[in-house]
């Protein structure tokens, strides 16, 4: 599974590359964003543990009956792991990519309303100890 998962982030789509622009480096909400992760028997597109969110882009084969079928079971596999499951066609982060990423946020807040990127000390500003 795990080279499976390299080989996937290595040979990645379009989309998934115009989506983990707006992902990568805890740019959205301070979430932490990995790729191509294991989860079960499945590979997940993107991965948010912290607020224990998944995000799966479905290009067209994932529109027909069985493909239909077949992400509603993956779905049940991961969200009994403890995961909620986003999912976004192809055509929706090309052209609502301001939806996606707020559609993102939103399920980011609820799932991990603290979370915020750890924020460095500023040299001489730390008040001393009394």
């Amino acid at each position: 599974m795990r080279s499976n998962a390299r080989t996937l982030r290595k040979n990645s789509t379009d989309v998934e590359r115009i989506l983990w622009s707006e992902l990568r480096g805890n740019r959205l909400s301070g979430a932490s964003f990995r790729r191509q992760v294991p989860i079960d028997n499945y590979i997940a597109d993107f991965v948010c543990h912290a607020a224990k969110l998944v995000i799966e882009l479905d290009g067209g084969q994932h529109f027909s009956n069985e493909g239909e079928r077949a992400d509603a079971r993956r779905s049940a596999i991961i969200e009994a792991n403890g995961f909620k499951v986003l999912r976004f066609s192809n055509l929706d982060v090309i052209e609502n990519r301001t939806g996606v990423l707020e559609t993102i946020a939103a399920a980011i807040a609820e799932r991990a309303p603290t979370l915020t990127l750890a924020r460095k000390r500023e040299r001489g500003l730390e008040k001393p100890s009394s």
